[in-house]
C-alpha cells in the first residue's frame, strides 16, 4: 500500500499564486511516475501534470505556461506550483502516484485538496 498526503489548497484571488505539496510513503514502487488532477462539480477528473522519474514533464492545456510540476526522489514528493490563478482553477486537487516511467498503473490516489480562486 501507498500512502499519499497532499497539502497547501486554500482560497487565493485571481492572478494569485498558491504551491501543493503532496508526499508518499509506503510500499513504493522503484520506478514511479506521480502528478496532479483536478476535479470541479460536475466533471470530469482531468490531468493537471505529471512527472516522471527522470522529469519527464506533461501539463494539461489549460495549465500550461501558469503552473509547474516539480519532484524530489529522494524526499518521494511532488509540487505543484500554480501562479496566474484564474476561477476556473477552482476544483479539488488529488496527487496520483503510479508505477511506471511515463504511464500510470497499479496507481494510488490522495484524498484530495480543494483550491477555490474568487474573482
Amino acid at each position: 500500500q501507498v500512502q499519499l498526503v497532499e497539502s497547501g489548497g486554500g482560497l487565493v484571488q485571481a492572478g494569485g499564486s498558491l504551491r501543493l505539496s503532496c508526499a508518499a510513503s509506503g510500499r513504493l514502487f522503484s520506478i514511479a511516475i506521480m502528478g496532479w488532477y483536478r476535479q470541479a462539480p460536475g466533471k470530469e477528473r482531468d490531468l493537471v501534470a505529471s512527472i516522471s522519474s527522470g522529469g519527464r514533464t506533461n501539463y494539461g492545456n489549460s495549465v500550461k505556461g501558469r503552473f509547474t510540476i516539480s519532484r524530489d526522489n529522494a524526499k518521494n514528493t511532488v509540487d505543484l506550483q500554480m501562479n496566474s490563478l484564474k476561477p476556473e482553477d477552482t476544483a479539488v486537487y488529488y496527487c496520483r502516484y503510479g508505477r511506471g516511467l511515463f504511464h500510470f498503473s497499479d496507481d494510488y490516489w490522495g484524498q484530495g485538496t480543494q483550491v477555490t480562486v474568487s474573482s
